[in-house]
């Protein structure tokens, strides 16, 4: 049975989508139809280009005819540029934006973004990566303080998960079968953000940490036998004073050393 159903692996993909200057008061719709395919938005950020950027940015399509269009149309106001992320993101990108060329996307893909919101061979929209490789370096682009690292897929995902996920959910699904409370999602929600391992702490946190450390450390040391001298039991009608008890002073040496020599048996004590 194992063989015939594998398990499903853990795999999601980033591409860069752009909406580009003359379509960006559409930006929320185009967002809605974004979320409608099964994509996630990881990021977004408005921007304008300068030329100097855009040429850059479309650097593998420097010394075509249309560069200079390009380049100018795509600084010629602000674009939004959005991480998107789900299974085989770039090719199904690829496929909801239709032919680069909007005017042949509405002959033979009606129903693409390109399609929809497109004019022609220049103004199309939108912007998709081409390839996985492209996807970094245009997401490095536009988002340089992202850090992309290699996604585990397979067996390292399943290993993840045991590592990291499985032990903190384990313990938040069991406290949360013995509390039973009234809204389990939201319970478990707060609880698991409560309990997030990897939660950062301030400064006055750890501080305040390891000053009940330091509390509990010293209430569990055992008291000395010194120490318990000093107890009394009290009797009901005992009343508990805050002054430390009187004692006689010592006498001086010399007064002692004479009560010694004068002793009432008349013999010099030792």
């Amino acid at each position: 049975m194992q063989m015939l159903m594998p398990e499903p692996q853990i795999f999601v993909e980033r591409t860069l989508a752009l909406i580009k200057p003359d379509v960006v008061d559409k930006e929320e719709e185009i967002e809605d139809l974004i979320l409608r395919a099964g994509f996630l938005i990881v990021q977004k950020r408005k921007l304008q280009l300068s030329p100097e950027q855009c040429s850059n940015f479309y650097a593998d399509q420097y010394g075509k005819g249309f560069f200079p269009n390009l380049t100018a149309y795509m600084s010629s106001g602000p674009l939004v540029a959005m991480i998107l992320a789900r299974h085989c993101a770039v090719s199904y990108w690829k496929e909801l934006l239709g032919p680069s060329n909007s005017v042949m996307a509405r002959r033979t893909h009606p129903h693409s973004l390109r399609a929809i919101y497109g004019t022609d061979d220049l103004r199309n929209a939108l912007h998709g990566s081409l390839s996985i490789s492209s996807a970094e370096r245009e997401i490095r682009f536009m988002f340089p303080e992202v850090i992309l690292e290699p996604i585990p897929t397979g067996q390292r995902a399943r290993d993840y998960l045991n590592l990291y996920v499985k032990p903190t959910l384990l313990a938040g699904l069991t406290a949360l079968c013995k509390e039973k409370p009234a809204d389990p999602m939201i319970w478990l929600a707060d609880w698991l953000i409560e309990h997030n391992p990897n939660k950062p702490r301030l400064q006055h946190q750890v501080a305040e940490e390891e000053h009940q450390g330091l509390i509990s450390a010293r209430v569990s040391c055992p008291v000395s036998k010194a120490s318990t001298k000093s107890l009394e039991i009290l009797s009901p009608n005992s009343t508990l004073s805050l002054h430390p008890p009187q004692t006689q002073p010592r006498p001086p040496a010399r007064q002692m050393h004479a009560k010694r020599r004068t002793a009432p048996s008349g013999q010099i004590l030792p």
